[in-house]
């Protein structure tokens, strides 16, 4: 690592910066800072004072930075830091390249850093929704190339639909070499535990068929809880490089299918009227056009089941013990579906549609039973393209399992994905104290309240380059250099949430804009930062040409060097904009 990003350094001039790109006065007056402490004392303390008093890093921090430039030779800053015998002052244009260097000055910390030993309902964890949909989620193919990508990308909630195959005989989903995939990629982008969520649809015998696949294949990988049920969930410290398995017992299934059978006869007198097996798969519309009283009985299609009245106790025992957390559907009132059992922590699931009603009539409900128990939600069935919503109400209440369909690239994907880059993105982001607070009158955090300004943010956007590099000369326009602007803001709380925009640069590849914004933020904590490059064009829709999203409370402060992305959330070569941040 430090051999190339010295390399990186040394050769950033002359390759990934543009030979137009200058610094900014910022950076020159920064550079006069750091000259004058490098000239009395050395390149290297100059550096180490630089970085500790005016870019805020941890002693930790400073030495890792130093680390990654002392392993080579060659010219700049490295050289100067490394192996300079007497005082001397770096370049303007190699302290330049340092700064406009996202390896060696990111705007956010790439290691985990936050407490992992908390109970596992204290944190929120990057979720998949349907993940082996290749598309839409009605007719697309099942595959594991999506949940392999989305394993690589940090994601640690798989979800798996497991249905009879045709000839009733084996499992869908489960037998195509999928946790074979699964047990590959796991932990090839977190050590941290990966949850599999099973949608079961199956018999008695498959899901005994099921159990010994699980076990045969991931082995000792696969977490077995000691205690049925948990009275709390270990942390995710504990639970390192296993997979823990999250489904409705069996016995919860029985229960289900009575409680269906009773209603049905009760509403038609015909329990043949069950659905088939292919409309519970796909959309059940009704989940999410209710009238909105005080009650969680619609169908919930991640939830349901197929019809069994030959349930074997015997047959689901290997099945049960594997099952860490425990899942249920909401059933009859929105508070006793919430109410809080002292000895047992599970998981419940509600649609999109179903948390906003939950939120809006019994809020702190909501987060009393997230302290504790996990919450997932998930996009609601007429997301047939794979959109997804706004996950603020979700994680604002504490909602552990913001479950998104990973197959396309929305703007709530990218709030998603910046969100997740927090703690090192390792996939798990440890909820803020007050979502974990109880009163001494059983008072929790109101998100819909008038809360004063906690912080302001101040976000400088001085430059961006590297367009040149990542982009064809003509792909802005066939005839002129572009004309970039940029789009930053807050996606937040509703107090908070704002968008603003820096003027257009007209025919530059290195825009210079040096504008300066200003956030105050009410709820930090869950802040994120939005930063979009549009090219203008007056005739047509204006073309992409970069985003991020990065957590307001993660960001380090000074003049950082931040990566654009795609809008699937792939990270440019090349592309970056120099920016500064500020708190006070």
């Amino acid at each position: 690592m430090g051999s190339y990003a010295y390399k990186y350094c040394m050769c950033f001039t002359r390759k990934f910066r543009s030979p137009d790109a200058q610094p900014p006065p910022d950076v020159r007056a920064a550079h006069l800072a750091f000259a004058s402490a490098s000239a009395s004392d050395g390149a290297a303390h100059g550096l180490r004072r630089f970085v500790s008093q005016h870019q805020g890093e941890s002693p930790a921090d400073v030495d890792r930075i130093l680390a990654m430039l002392s392993g080579g030779h060659g010219h700049g800053i490295a050289r100067l830091v490394t192996r300079s015998p007497a005082p001397s002052v770096p370049t303007l244009d190699d302290f330049f390249a340092f700064l406009f260097s996202p390896d060696l000055n990111p705007p956010i910390a790439h290691q985990v850093h936050q407490d992992m030993s908390a109970p596992f309902s204290h944190y929120f964890v990057f979720t998949g929704h349907n993940s082996y949909l290749t598309g839409n989620q009605l007719n697309s193919d099942s595959s594991d190339v999506p949940i392999i990508k989305a394993l690589q990308r940090g994601v640690r909630v798989i979800e798996l639909d497991m249905w009879p195959n045709s000839s009733k005989k084996n499992v869908d989903i489960l037998h195509g070499g999928c946790l074979k995939s699964i047990k590959e990629y796991a932990f090839c982008a977190s050590n941290y535990p990966l949850v599999i969520t099973l949608e079961d649809h199956l018999t008695p015998d498959l899901q005994a068929k099921v159990a010994t696949m699980l076990t045969e294949t991931f082995g000792d990988l696969l977490f077995i809880p000691s205690s049925d049920p948990m009275k709390e969930f270990p942390s995710p410290e504990a639970l390192m490089k296993r997979i823990i398995i999250s489904t409705k017992p069996p016995q919860e299934y029985k229960e289900f299918l009575k409680a269906k059978a009773e209603n049905n006869q009760n509403c038609s007198g015909n329990i043949d009227d069950l659905p088939d097996q292919g409309s519970l798969r796909r959309i059940d519309s009704n989940a999410d056009e209710s009238d909105g009283k005080d009650e969680l009985d619609e169908q919930d299609e991640d939830d349901s089941d197929e019809d069994d009245p030959k349930f074997q106790q015997d047959t689901a025992c290997e099945y049960r013990k594997l099952i860490t957390i425990q899942a249920g559907k909401p059933k009859g009132h929105l508070r006793d579906a919430l109410k809080v059992d002292p000895d047992k922590a599970r998981r419940l699931s509600l649609s999109e549609t179903q948390l906003a009603k939950a939120t809006a009539s019994h809020g702190a409900d909501v987060i009393r039973f997230t302290q504790k128990n996990i919450l997932r939600v998930y996009p609601k069935g007429t997301r047939v393209n794979s959109s997804n919503y706004d996950p603020m109400n979700a994680w604002t209440h504490g909602a552990q399992m913001v479950a998104f369909n990973m197959q396309g690239h929305d703007k709530a994907l990218r709030l998603m994905q910046g969100f997740f880059r927090a703690n090192g993105g390792c996939g798990y982001v440890k909820k803020p104290d007050f979502l974990l607070r109880t009163g001494p009158n059983g008072e929790v955090f109101d998100p819909k309240a008038s809360l004063p300004v906690k912080k302001t943010l101040k976000v400088k956007v001085y430059m961006g380059d590297g367009w040149r590099m990542d982009f064809s000369k003509t792909h802005f326009d066939a005839f002129s250099p572009p004309d970039f602007y940029t789009r930053v803001g807050i996606a937040g709380v509703k107090a908070d949430t704002v968008m603003k925009k820096t003027r257009v640069i007209e025919d530059q590849w290195v825009p210079v804009w040096d504008e300066e914004f200003t956030f105050p933020l009410t709820v930090p904590e869950l802040a994120l930062l939005r930063v979009e490059v549009q090219e203008y064009d007056m005739s047509e829709k204006h073309d992409f040409g970069g985003q991020t999203v990065l957590p307001v409370w993660e960001l380090k402060q000074g003049i950082r060097a931040v990566p654009l992305h795609d809008r699937k959330g792939v990270r440019y070569k090349s592309v970056r904009l120099l920016m500064r941040f500020d708190f006070v």
